[in-house]
C-alpha cells in the first residue's frame, strides 16, 4: 500500500481516482489546488503525488518546480493536455511519469508501482556521523567528540538536515522548506542566525569553519574537519 496525494481541481476526476486507488489498496489524500497540495507534500510526506497541470491557482508545472525544491517524492503528471510541449515542460521540471486523460485505473496503478520501484532516498538507521559529530534522529541527541550538545529544536533540525546530505551544498531555500516549512523562501536571515548559533556550539566561526562551510550565493555544506 502506498500513500497517494492527488492534486486535482475537478471533483469528478478526483473522486474517480480516489475510489479506484482505494480499491487497489492505496491510502488516498487530495487537495483541489497547487499551493495546498505543495503544503501537503511538506506536512504529510506522501509516497507518490498525482499532479494535474490545469490547476486554478498556480500552473501545474510551476507547482512541480516548487515541489522539487523541497521534496524528491515521485510525481506522476495526470492531465488532459496532450501537447508535446507540455510533456517536455513537465518532465524537465522533475516529473517521473506522465499520463494523459482518459486512462485506465490499472494502467495508472502500474505506473505508480513502477515509480515506487525506482526508489527514493535511502533511509539510514542509527546515528548520522560526520567526523566527531553524531546525530540520532530518533532520540534527538547530538554529540561532538563524545560530549552532548545542547541544541534547540530548530538547531537540531537544521544540523540534521545538513547531516543527511553531508558533503553536499544545500541551498537556503531547501533548508527553509525542510526545517521551517517555508517553501517560498524569504527567511535567509533566520537561517543565518541559527547557523551562527550552531557554529558557536561547534567551536567554529564563519571565518574559520570546521564543519559548516558556506558557499556564497549557493548554500551550506556540512563536512568533517579537514575535508572542507
Amino acid at each position: 500500500m502506498a500513500v497517494i496525494l492527488i492534486i486535482e481541481d475537478d471533483s469528478g476526476i478526483r473522486g474517480a481516482l480516489s475510489r479506484a486507488l482505494t480499491d487497489r489498496g492505496h491510502a488516498v489524500q487530495w487537495q483541489p489546488a497547487g499551493l495546498p497540495g505543495l503544503q501537503s507534500v511538506i506536512d504529510d510526506r506522501p509516497d507518490v503525488v498525482l499532479l494535474d497541470l490545469g490547476l486554478p491557482d498556480v500552473d501545474g508545472v510551476q507547482v512541480l518546480t516548487m515541489l522539487r525544491a523541497v521534496s524528491e517524492v515521485p510525481v506522476i503528471v495526470v492531465t488532459a493536455r496532450d501537447d508535446d510541449t507540455d510533456v517536455v515542460r513537465a518532465l524537465d521540471a522533475g516529473a517521473d511519469d506522465f499520463v494523459t486523460k482518459p486512462f485506465g485505473a490499472d494502467q495508472l496503478d502500474a505506473r505508480i508501482r513502477a515509480v515506487l520501484r525506482r526508489g527514493g532516498p535511502t533511509k539510514v538507521d542509527g546515528p548520522l556521523v560526520v567526523g566527531g559529530l553524531a546525530l540520532d534522529a530518533k532520540t534527538r541527541l547530538a554529540t561532538l567528540d563524545g560530549e552532548a550538545l545542547e541544541l534547540s529544536r530548530k538547531e537540531f533540525d537544521l544540523l540534521l538536515a545538513l547531516a543527511q546530505r553531508a558533503g553536499e551544498v544545500v541551498s537556503k531555500r531547501e533548508l527553509l522548506a525542510e526545517v521551517w516549512q517555508q517553501p517560498y523562501g524569504g527567511g535567509d536571515r533566520t537561517i543565518d542566525v541559527h547557523l551562527s548559533w550552531l557554529r558557536r556550539k561547534l567551536g567554529e566561526s564563519a571565518a574559520d569553519p570546521r564543519y559548516l562551510h558556506s558557499t556564497r550565493g549557493v548554500g551550506i555544506r556540512l563536512v568533517a574537519p579537514g575535508e572542507g
